[in-house]
């Protein structure tokens, strides 16, 4: 199967938590806002997939997932449906509402990593909420940011014995929804990554490790792999990061 993964052009966001599972997995699929308006795809080809389309089931933001004749919205929905077809998540129910349970937490941590350069509301520029985005930012370094690393901490210790996966015995798509976080982490708060890494060391050994999969380490070496910028999710502004 060919998957289609709609997603805007030009930035990580969220449809890398989709990619790095999807290119871990070495699947065949099309990014569909990489692609150019004369070949379907582009912005626009995603503004119209996500607001119905052919199918009239309007989704409120990308990304999206089309795997033949089913449509997926929502990275944690997206990734609990890809787990068990690309091999990225423990045979038995319990495991994979375990897998999804740390997507959904994983989720909750980068809408507060979001917020600390935009909080108050994403239709503003930066500029708009920089005091704002000042005091979030103190609040998150300080106390939120720690306090979701120190989990995923305590959840690999308490699974030391199965290996050092989040899930089970094995790499799972949260494995690499973890890698994805920690990384943009380093690179938007580079110092107060720094101070609270040798904290977690199970955390940083994953990040690492997962970086060196095969072909995930392929496609981080790639074009196909969008740099962190200003206009995603991970923004380095050096005045947040206390």
């Amino acid at each position: 199967m060919t998957y289609e993964l709609y997603y805007w052009p030009g930035i990580p966001g969220r449809g890398e938590f989709v990619r790095l599972a999807l290119e871990d997995a070495g699947a065949d699929y099309v990014d569909v806002g990489k692609q150019s308006a004369a070949d379907g795809g582009g912005a626009g080809a995603v503004s119209e997939f996500i607001h119905g389309g052919e199918l009239g089931r309007p989704h409120f933001a990308p990304p999206v997932l089309k795997a033949g004749d089913i449509v997926v919205s929502h990275v944690a929905n997206i990734l609990q449906f890809l787990g068990p077809r690309l091999g990225l998540v423990p045979e038995g129910e319990a495991s994979r509402l375990w897998a999804n349970g740390l997507q959904l937490t994983l989720t909750d941590f980068v809408a507060e990593i979001h917020d600390t350069h935009h909080p108050i509301g994403a239709s503003l520029y930066y500029e708009d909420q920089q005091e704002e985005a000042k005091r979030r930012s103190v609040v998150f370094v300080q106390e939120r940011l720690p306090k979701f690393l120190y989990y995923f901490e305590r959840v690999l210790s308490a699974n030391a014995g199965n290996e050092p996966y989040l899930v089970g015995t094995a790499h799972s798509y949260v494995d690499l929804s973890l890698f994805q976080v920690v990384t943009g982490l380093r690179y938007a708060f580079p110092r107060s990554m720094e101070r609270l890494e040798p904290e977690v060391p199970e955390v940083t050994a994953l990040a690492d490790r997962v970086s060196q999969r095969p072909k995930l380490a392929a496609y981080l070496t790639s074009d196909r792999r969008l740099d962190f910028n200003e206009s995603g999710i991970f923004r380095h502004y050096p005045e947040l990061d206390t």
